[in-house]
């Protein structure tokens, strides 16, 4: 018996759909909500969660996000302490009970399209490239959230909540579910963006071209004007080593803001016309 090669033809069309993350891509600067909602919840039971901490696992599942922060040394050893007993999965259904409607309310908070979102998403419509996003978050979650994000510019054709597949990130099942939605395919037509490790491979499970970003979201970690406060020198130096994380975890590119995807497209539209793959 003889194995064949790869006969499929290459694809060597355009760029047909983007994938967007939410929090610190699209919307919500430095990925505030997530951070200030976990340490609250946490504060709530006496445990002290930093926000180092609490971005640890960012860009998971909301559920798993509660069980890997529950599952670090110091906040187990608080736990212990104060419950004189390890954390448990009844815990961490609890914990994430209560998180829903914490989580819900602070989304609103921190509603604001991040700049140049709405002119990229102009952009991408005059190119016909169809955009779709996945989060974190849970259905429920992002009600309150995507009528204020479509007002101020940003409203995808697919949004794929968390809870809308067998497991979130990493499995690729939601950027594959918002590809179907879009009905775009082959997958190396697709382009996955985010602002956590998490979505790179995302991107990656999903066959897709991946795109991190580094200044407006979680690897740098800080709001609009923390960034402009701080020294020019200094901001360069993070981005550079923000980049580096994520081009190390596989992303075949890298912005500092979704505002530069322009050009990234451009870069991955010659390479899919050579017929090459992610």
């Amino acid at each position: 018996m003889n194995l064949s090669s790869d006969n499929r033809q290459r694809y060597r069309g355009p760029v047909r759909a983007v994938i967007l993350d939410w929090a610190g891509t699209t919307v919500d600067y430095g990925s505030m909500a997530p951070v200030d909602a976990f340490i609250e919840l946490f504060r709530r039971h006496g445990v002290t969660v930093t926000a180092e901490e609490a971005r640890r696992p960012m860009g998971k599942y909301k559920k798993d996000h509660v069980r890997l922060i529950l599952g670090m040394e110091q906040v187990t050893q608080q736990w212990q302490q104060l419950q004189g007993r390890s954390p448990s999965p009844e815990d961490v259904e609890q914990l994430y009970r209560e998180f829903i409607p914490l989580q819900t309310e602070v989304i609103g908070h921190h509603a604001d399209v991040i700049p140049g979102v709405a002119e990229t998403m102009n952009w991408l419509r005059t190119q016909g490239i169809v955009v779709g996003s996945t989060t974190g978050y849970t259905q429920e979650m992002m009600a309150p959230l995507l009528p204020l994000a479509a007002a101020a510019g940003f409203a995808p054709h697919s949004t794929v909540c968390a809870d809308e597949v067998p497991a979130g990130r990493p499995a690729p099942w939601m950027a594959m579910t918002s590809a179907m939605q879009l009905g775009v395919y082959p997958m190396e037509a697709c382009v996955k963006v985010g602002d956590t490790l998490v979505d790179i491979a995302e991107g990656l499970n999903a066959g897709m071209w991946t795109v991190g970003v580094t200044k407006t979201g979680n690897e740098l970690g800080l709001s609009l004007a923390e960034v402009e406060a701080l020294p020019p020198d200094d901001v360069a130096c993070r981005l550079q080593a923000a980049s580096r994380r994520m081009l190390e975890a596989g992303a075949h590119f890298t912005v500092e803001e979704v505002r530069q995807l322009p050009a990234v497209i451009a870069a991955i539209g010659e390479h899919l016309t050579r017929g090459e793959k992610p």
